[in-house]
């Protein structure tokens, strides 16, 4: 995971911190009525509600499709071409909505809400952990100082330092299969944490010194109530922010690793699995690469879309 420029807007805007109590970002309900008025974001929300639909009533999917997604069809391919899938568009047919993979039979469509499942759960389980580490060791960087923000701060430098996804490949093909989700979650929480953590660290360092920060330690209030009822509402926004960006990236990584062979191992399905596997097949069935293709592209670019958009309200304070 490197620096984008979203990551350098987020970190300028955060910088300068909040004069006081900061003002209270816009509220959801702001944020979703702006977002319905605006028509690319909301065609983004509709297609993301959309995967997501897909990624939880997956079985439900397709017992109505019909075909699941390790079922072999042997009948919608043509052995003496080398398991060319029959018909045109890659099979594509009334029993089979999006086609089948060549020589084995797969159902696509199957094979894509399996594939959703597997990233939406990736990637949000991924986000929660990069935030959970982000945040609190950010904080207590930022709070405490010293040597606490010595040791957190190297930390920070040296994990940055490293060419993430070249360490990540590396690290999981050492590693045994086991549970690939799991080891892909932490795998990318580690080297993700530091990113947020740069960011809440600048942030609460700003607002240690502000008055409302002064004036609750003068009332008696011990560090944990400084920290979680004065310090942390105040990082609301860019916790947001920073999170909503980081989705679209993690979905894009665990696709990378996938295609690479390191990711989520066969037979789960997986997009970047999907699309390593249509390589050798592009030219005779293009739709094999195209359908899963489609469904990452779409995906990663309505996340980043909406998420764009709300940085912007939350940086406005208010929706417009």
């Amino acid at each position: 995971m490197t620096t984008t420029p979203a990551l350098i807007e987020v970190e300028e805007a955060v910088s300068s911190g909040p004069s006081a109590p900061a003002t209270p970002p816009a509220s959801g309900r702001r944020i979703l009525t702006t977002i319905t008025r605006d028509k690319g974001a909301l065609a983004c929300v509709v297609f993301l509600a959309i995967v997501v639909l897909m990624a939880v009533a997956a079985p439900l999917i397709t017992k109505i499709s019909g075909w699941g997604p390790y079922q072999f069809d042997s009948a919608a391919i043509n052995s003496d071409l080398g398991g060319v899938p029959h018909g045109a568009l890659g099979g594509i047919s009334g029993s089979h909505w999006f086609g089948v993979e060549p020589q084995n039979g797969r159902d696509l469509f199957a094979r894509i809400v399996y594939g959703a499942r597997v990233s939406i759960t990736i990637s949000l389980s991924a986000t929660l952990l990069t935030g959970v580490l982000g945040v609190v060791l950010g904080m207590l960087a930022g709070f405490y100082r010293g040597w606490v923000d010595q040791v957190i701060s190297r930390l920070m430098d040296f994990l940055m330092a490293f060419p993430a996804l070249i360490f990540m490949i590396a690290i999981l093909s050492s590693l045994p299969s086991g549970n690939r989700p799991v080891l892909l979650v932490v795998v990318i929480s580690a080297f993700g944490w530091p990113y947020l953590a740069r960011v809440i660290r600048g942030q609460t360092m700003t607002l240690a010194n502000r008055e409302f920060v002064e004036a609750a330690r003068a009332s008696g209030a011990k560090d944990t109530q400084v920290v979680f009822r004065e310090i942390l509402p105040n990082l609301r926004g860019s916790i947001v922010v920073m999170t909503t960006l980081a989705i679209p990236g993690f979905i894009g990584t665990e696709a990378g690793l996938s295609f690479l062979g390191v990711g989520v191992a066969p037979p789960t399905a997986s997009w970047g699995q999907m699309i390593s596997s249509s390589v050798s097949w592009y030219s005779v069935d293009p739709m094999f690469f195209a359908i899963p293709g489609t469904f990452l592209f779409l995906t990663v670019l309505s996340l980043t879309v909406l998420g764009d958009k709300i940085r912007t309200l939350v940086d406005q304070g208010a929706a417009a």
